[in-house]
C-alpha cells in the first residue's frame, strides 16, 4: 500500500475519529526513530519506532512503500512488529538481513499524520571464500615464473585481497574489480607474480580477502610443486682400480615428477642387461676412454650424466711402427705411440745396445750409415704395472759390403775353401770369384741367409800354386761394389789322433752342411753358378781373362777406395752435428 494512497483514506475519515486515536491531553510524538545501520548479511536487526499515548495505525514504509497494515507483514516473513502495542511500541524486527534489506526505512503514525526520520539500512556481504585457479597443487616446471590467480566473488562492498608467505605479505599483486548486475555487489580478481628464482617447491601460498563484512577475511591456499628433470649423480667405486677388478657404478637421482626409467650404456653402446640404478662389471682398459653413461627418464624427459674410470693397465700400443728401408745417407723416422695408465714411459734403444736413443714417440736418425741397419726396440713401460715393446727393422740401401777372413788354411792335396760374407741392400745382382789357376778344380757355392749372402770358392786338391794365388770376392748391386782380398796358407799336418778328430767333426760338419744346403735350396756350380735370389756368381780365371780380371780388379779398388773416403767425409759430419 502507497503512502499516498493511505493519506487520502486518512483525508476522507471523520476527522473526530482521527482525535480519539490520542489519549486526551496528550501531544503524540516519537520518543524513539529508526536510526542508520551498518548490518552484515545474515544477521538479525530492530529499527525502533516508538510513539507513547498514540493507538492508532502505524506503518512501516521501506524505500516509499508500505509493508503493510499495522503489524500485519505478511508478505515479509522475515520482518515482524514488535514491543508493547499499548505503550506505542512498533519496532520493527528482521530476521536473518539480506541484500534486499538494504533500504530506507521510515515509521509513520498515520492517524496523527507524523513519519519518523529517514533510516539507511545498509547491508554488508562478505565475499564468498577465495579460491585460487589451479589449487590446490600448483605445478610447474623448474626454471619458469609462478603466476598466481585468486578471486573472491560476490561481496560488499568489494574485497581486498593479499598475498601472504611464510607469515609475511607479497607486494606487487595485481588487482581489479567488477560490478555485478544487481548493483550491489562486486567481485575481485588479483594476479600475484613470481619469479623463477623467487619460489622453491613445498612453499604455500595464502590468499586472503576481507571487507567490512569480514575484517579478518577469509583464506585459501596453495603448495607449490616445482617439476624438474632427474637431477643426476654417478659414482664409481674404487677407483683408482687395476685392470681385471670388480667396479661399481652408482646412479642416483632427485626428480619430479619420479624417475620412470634408467638406462645404461658404454663408449655410447647401450648396456640392455641392466636397467636399475646400479651397474658392476669387471673393468678393462676401455673403460679408461670409452665413458660410462647412466640416462635417467622421467615424464619431463632425460638426464645423462657419463663417467670414465681410473683403470690402471699396462701398454697397449696406439700406434705400429713399421720397419724401414731408406737409401744410405737418408733419414729414417720411426713412430711408435703407447697408451697406459698411469702415464708410460718410452725408450728407442737398438737390439743389443744398451744406448738410449729416445724417450719419445718419434725416433729420428740422421744421415744413416749401413752400421745403423738392425733392429730398435720401442719399450714402453708403466711404472708398478706392465712394460711392452715393439721391434723393427732397419734396412739401408748401400753398396755391398764383404767380410772375410783374410788367410785361409788348406792341406796340400786336400779339398780347400775361402768363405766370403756378403752384406747388402738390394741383395747383390753379381758375385765374381776370381782367381788364377788351373780351371776346372773349382766350385762355388752361394747360400742366402738373414744376414747376407755367403759365398763359397771350394777348390779339390789343393797344389802348392794354390797358396801363391791371390784370391778377391767382388759383389755389385745398383749402388756400387765392395772387394775383399784372401790368401790361401799351407796348413801344418797334424798328429794321428787330432787328425782321426779332425776326420770325425769333418763328418759331422760334412752332415750338418748338407742340411744347411738342403734348407736353402742352393745349386752347386761349376764356371758361372746362379744363387736362388738370381745372383749371378762367376769365377774369373786368369790365365784365360787376365785382361778382363786386371780391369775390373782396378774398377773395384777405384770404388772401393771412393766409397771409403765418402764414408770419411760422412763420419765427420756426424762429428761435427754431434
Amino acid at each position: 500500500m502507497s503512502l499516498n494512497v493511505l493519506e487520502n483514506w486518512i483525508i476522507l475519515s471523520d476527522r473526530s475519529s482521527i482525535f480519539l486515536c490520542v489519549s486526551p491531553g496528550v501531544q503524540a510524538m516519537f520518543s524513539q526513530q529508526p536510526q542508520d545501520l551498518v548490518v552484515v548479511a545474515g544477521q538479525p536487526v530492530t529499527l525502533p519506532c516508538s510513539i507513547p499515548g498514540y493507538h492508532g495505525v502505524v506503518l512501516w514504509i521501506k524505500d516509499g512503500l508500505a509493508l503493510g497494515v499495522g503489524r500485519d507483514l505478511s508478505g515479509y516473513p522475515r520482518y515482524t512488529v514488535i514491543g508493547d502495542h499499548s505503550t506505542g511500541e512498533h519496532h520493527l524486527r528482521i530476521q536473518r538481513v539480506e541484500l534486499m534489506d538494504d533500504a530506507v526505512f521510515e515509521c509513520q503514525a498515520i492517524q496523527a499524520a507524523m513519519r519518523s526520520r529517514s533510516a539507511r539500512l545498509s547491508v554488508l556481504v562478505p565475499p564468498e571464500d577465495p579460491v585460487i585457479r589451479g589449487g590446490p597443487v600448483v605445478s610447474l616446471r623448474a626454471g619458469d615464473p609462478l603466476n598466481l590467480t585468486c578471486h573472491a566473488d560476490n561481496a560488499k562492498p568489494a574485497a581486498s585481497i593479499i598475498w601472504i608467505r611464510n607469515g609475511e605479505v607479497l607486494n606487487g599483486a595485481m588487482y581489479s574489480k567488477t560490478l555485478l548486475r544487481d548493483g550491489r555487489r562486486e567481485s575481485t580478481v588479483s594476479t600475484l607474480y613470481l619469479s623463477a628464482s623467487n619460489i622453491e617447491t613445498g612453499q604455500q601460498i595464502i590468499c586472503r580477502a576481507s571487507n567490512k563484512a569480514v575484517p579478518n577475511g577469509k583464506e585459501t591456499s596453495v603448495n607449490i610443486d616445482i617439476q624438474h628433470l632427474p637431477l643426476v649423480n654417478l659414482s664409481v667405486e674404487p677407483q683408482p682400480i687395476l685392470e681385471g677388478n670388480l667396479v661399481k657404478f652408482h646412479c642416483s637421482a632427485k626428480a619430479n615428477p619420479p624417475v620412470t626409467l634408467y638406462r645404461w650404456a658404454k663408449g655410447g653402446n647401450v648396456i640392455k642387461e641392466v636397467s636399475g640404478d646400479t651397474y658392476e662389471v669387471i673393468v678393462d682398459h676401455s673403460f679408461f676412454t670409452e665413458p660410462v653413461s647412466c640416462e635417467v627418464t622421467n615424464p619431463l624427459g632425460s638426464t645423462n650424466i657419463s663417467r670414465n674410470v681410473d683403470v690402471y693397465f699396462g701398454p697397449r700400443m696406439a700406434a705400429e711402427p713399421q720397419s724401414l728401408q731408406v737409401d744410405l745417407g737418408s733419414d729414417a723416422v720411426f713412430n711408435c705411440a703407447w697408451t697406459g695408465n698411469p702415464s708410460l714411459t718410452i725408450v728407442w734403444m737398438k737390439r743389443g745396445s744398451g744406448v738410449v736413443l729416445s724417450n719419445e714417440n718419434i725416433l729420428t736418425l740422421k744421415a744413416v750409415r749401413q752400421e745403423d741397419a738392425g733392429k730398435y726396440v720401442c719399450r714402453a713401460v708403466v711404472p708398478r704395472v706392465g712394460a711392452g715393446e715393439k721391434e723393427v727393422s732397419l734396412t739401408v740401401n748401400g753398396p755391398p759390403t764383404i767380410s772375410s777372413t783374410q788367410t785361409h788354411q788348406a792341406l796340400h792335396g786336400e779339398k780347400g775353401e775361402i768363405k766370403c760374407f756378403i752384406r747388402s741392400t738390394p741383395p747383390p745382382d753379381r758375385i765374381v770369384m776370381l782367381e788364377s789357376g788351373t780351371s776346372g778344380r773349382y766350385t762355388v757355392e752361394t747360400v742366402s741367409t738373414e744376414e747376407g749372402v755367403i759365398s763359397t770358392l771350394t777348390m779339390s786338391n789343393i797344389v802348392p800354386a794354390d797358396f801363391q794365388t791371390i784370391y778377391n770376392c767382388t759383389a755389385w748391386n745398383s749402388f756400387g761394389s765392395d772387394t775383399e782380398i784372401i790368401r790361401l796358407k799351407e796348413q801344418e799336418s797334424l798328429p794321428v789322433a787330432v787328425i782321426i778328430g779332425v776326420a770325425v767333426g769333418a763328418l759331422v760338419a760334412f752332415i750338418v752342411l748338407i742340411g744347411t744346403i738342403g734348407a736353402f735350396c742352393c745349386t752347386h756350380l761349376k764356371g758361372v753358378v746362379s744363387a736362388k735370389n738370381d745372383i749371378r756368381v762367376e769365377i774369373v780365371h786368369k790365365d784365360h781373362n787376365a785382361a778382363r780380371e786386371n780391369e775390373e780388379h782396378t774398377a773395384m779398388k777405384g770404388q772401393k777406395e771412393i766409397q771409403v773416403e765418402k764414408e770419411k767425409e760422412k763420419d765427420g759430419r756426424r762429428q761435427a752435428r754431434g
